[in-house]
């Protein structure tokens, strides 16, 4: 019987059904197309060991004038510059005590009576000072405790930290690693970090080297009080005993880190302008930058650093002090004048060097403006008050109610508000700036979906895809129902693109319905006007990205788990998942064996056509497998599987059907691999 070669059309398409997208592709997962070929997509690796705190959403590279790499982060808790492998902690300082006003109260106590190893009620003597949830030691095992009773210690955990529930005696020890810090009006929420410095010891197991370190608050009881956790200086939990009574002394300083802000995103009509419920029923708190998801605006101003968490302050790191200087308030600097205190987004204009708030307070106010652009005198990050002989100035917009965000091309600024896109291009005096709508009744789905490609802009909105060179064009997309038809929008703000130069490709990452962070992608290679469509399974969680044209390979931040420890990946980097395996498939639409759609077919041969890569070990496997059903609505059933390796020529096979699908699938590591064109041998089998 003759040899039948089996053409499928480039892209992924599911915006028909199975059926009707015959010789196409319907599904696929880590895989581009290149030349019209699905292929592999590359691996990733991790560019350290080293961690970093919380989830970052934004990464800026830069070099100065020396020719030295700086990386920026901005997480949710934090913000960094690496220098080499080392993340440098450069998160400014919102707050300083002054010597004395801070103080601290550990607590230990006895048991009242006896204890099983399954108690979750554990009686104290007195419960006096005890904090109103925390972590106890008796004898050898941790216990995490949830609120306390009258002298009771209630919804307790028991053994935790690795250790083993066990029974206690009554009059046995009850240490407790929770401590009450005290200071008036600390202006802290729950996250924080705060370092101590010249605290004295409790006098006992909390010493000096243990109080004066950095601490993350585990709760706020109120405006005056917070508690911590103590710990040594490599991390492990510090129990208070019966001798911890003093309050560290009369010069303990508490340098308390910008406010934190959340790992998810808050729906609400804005910054101070919306309520949203949270507490008691009924009751509401405004949304502000402590209670929102953290996005940071990171650009570089020469050889120093900006930054603005969304809804803050504007932030400077000074490089010529090096990576252990921490960023400080711009509004604090020598020279600075009506410096914005909020702002939604901030960057550097490209030729004239003004600094650009978007969305941001005006002159006077402390409250933001979300369609007001302020930009600083040119050549300055700190001079915002417009002069007769400055270039500082600003613009209300009045196009839509809000800035979405803004994104930086050639020699044009794109400001996407909620209603449309407004150019902003440097014209000089007297104006400095002109802003012009370029667009109306599109937008942008979240402050970080849009990146260049090629010569264009591309960006999502709520319900498309668009192209951007001077108009806006929306982009045919063969995956539209596919991406919007299981999108979580209440977590929309945390979507972003992605661009890999070498492969022409955008990249999309955003959550799916039931998902809270990022768990799809879709990719669209604009040279070819393909699509394609993903998971991040195998350890391929990314929140932020950046094409690192100064670096050798894309750079990612990753998000592995719940740890809050995480790491930045080189991607483009071999065929591996950080050294293991990871699925790669591509999996077509239903096609007909029989040219008529009337016949049964037999398949008794199958000549694969594939390309490996990066390996030609002979133990490398890619899966075919054969899927065949009668009638469309029918489930697909594995009608044969074959393994396919570097040196096959054929496979003999034996599948029966009306229909039939292809899925071409590897889980191996440290090779890639491209598909080519498919040869089955048919014959005839019957009607039905």
């Amino acid at each position: 019987m003759p040899l039948l070669k089996y053409k499928f059309k480039p892209g992924v398409n599911t915006e028909g059904t199975n059926y009707s997208n015959e010789n196409g592709w319907f599904n696929s997962d880590k895989i581009r197309f290149r030349k019209g070929r699905p292929e592999k997509i590359g691996g990733w690796e991790k560019i350290s060991s080293n961690t970093f705190t919380g989830t970052c959403r934004a990464i800026h590279l830069y070099k100065d004038i020396q020719q030295n790499k700086y990386t920026i982060l901005g997480t949710h808790q934090k913000l960094y510059v690496k220098d080499g492998v080392n993340y440098n902690d450069i998160t400014p300082i919102r707050a300083t005590t002054s010597a004395g006003d801070v103080t601290f109260a550990g607590k230990a106590n006895t048991l009242s009576s006896n204890i099983s190893a399954t108690d979750t009620t554990i009686p104290l003597t007195s419960s006096t000072g005890f904090p109103s949830n925390g972590t106890i030691q008796i004898g050898s095992e941790t216990i995490n405790y949830g609120a306390v009773s009258g002298n009771d210690l209630v919804g307790a955990t028991r053994g935790a930290e690795s250790t083993t529930a066990a029974t206690h005696s009554s009059s046995d020890a009850v240490l407790c690693a929770t401590l009450t810090v005290s200071d008036t009006a600390h202006g802290a929420v729950k996250n924080d970090f705060v370092t101590f410095s010249s605290a004295t010891s409790l006098g006992g197991n909390i010493t000096a080297a243990v109080l004066n370190q950095e601490y993350q608050i585990v709760t706020i009881i109120n405006a005056n009080s917070y508690t911590v956790k103590a710990k040594d200086t490599s991390d492990n939990t510090v129990f208070a005993n019966s001798s911890d009574s003093s309050n560290g002394g009369s010069s303990t300083v508490g340098a308390y880190q910008i406010n934190v802000g959340l790992d998810d995103y808050v729906n609400s009509t804005g910054f101070g302008v919306g309520l949203w419920g949270d507490g008691t029923w009924g009751s509401s708190t405004a949304v502000s930058l402590t209670n929102q998801l953290r996005l940071w605006s990171i650009d570089n101003f020469g050889d120093d650093t900006i930054s603005l968490p969304r809804g803050g302050a504007l932030y400077y790191w000074d490089e010529s002090s090096g990576v252990s200087t921490r960023a400080v308030a711009a509004s604090t600097l020598a020279g600075a004048s009506d410096v914005p205190v909020k702002a939604l987004q901030i960057m550097m204009s490209d030729v004239d060097r003004h600094v650009i708030a978007f969305g941001c307070n005006a002159i006077g106010s402390t409250d933001i403006n979300p369609m007001l652009v302020r930009f600083s005198d040119a050549e300055s990050a700190v001079d915002w008050t417009p002069t007769a002989t400055n270039s500082a100035g600003g613009v209300q917009l009045s196009t839509g109610s809000q800035i979405i965000g803004a994104y930086r091309t050639r020699q044009e600024i794109i400001i996407f508000t909620d209603a449309g896109l407004v150019s902003m291009r440097f014209v000089g005096s007297p104006f400095i700036f002109s802003f012009n709508e370029v667009a109306s009744g599109i937008s942008m789905i979240a402050p970080n979906a849009v990146t260049t490609g090629g010569n264009s802009v591309y960006f999502m909105d709520n319900g498309g895809f668009y192209q951007y060179s001077g108009a806006a064009q929306r982009l045919p997309c063969t995956v539209l129902d596919h991406v919007f038809n299981d999108i979580n929008l209440d977590q929309a703000f945390k979507i972003f693109a992605a661009d890999i130069p070498t492969h022409n490709e955008i990249v999309w990452f955003y959550p799916s319905a039931s998902s809270d962070e990022i768990d799809r992608y879709v990719t669209f290679n604009y040279l070819e006007n393909t699509w394609s469509i993903g998971t991040t399974n195998d350890g391929f969680t990314r929140t932020a990205w950046n094409a690192a044209h100064i670096n050798n390979y894309p750079l990612a931040a990753g998000k592995l788990d719940t740890s809050n420890s995480n790491y930045l990946y080189n991607h483009e980097f071999g065929y591996s998942a950080d050294g293991s395996e990871f699925t790669a498939f591509i999996e077509s639409s239903d096609f007909d064996l029989d040219p008529a759609g009337e016949n049964f077919m037999f398949v008794s041969k199958i000549v694969p056509d594939l390309e490996y890569r990066g390996s030609s070990d002979t133990g490398n496997t890619v899966t075919f497998t054969i899927k065949g059903r009668d009638y469309p609505l029918q489930d697909l059933s594995t009608l044969s599987t074959i393994s396919v390796t570097p040196s096959s020529t054929f496979t003999n096979t034996r599948a029966r059907s009306r229909q039939s699908a292809i899925r071409v699938e590897s889980t191996g590591a440290n090779f890639g691999w491209r598909l080519g064109d498919i040869r089955l041998e048919l014959r005839q089998d019957g009607k039905r």
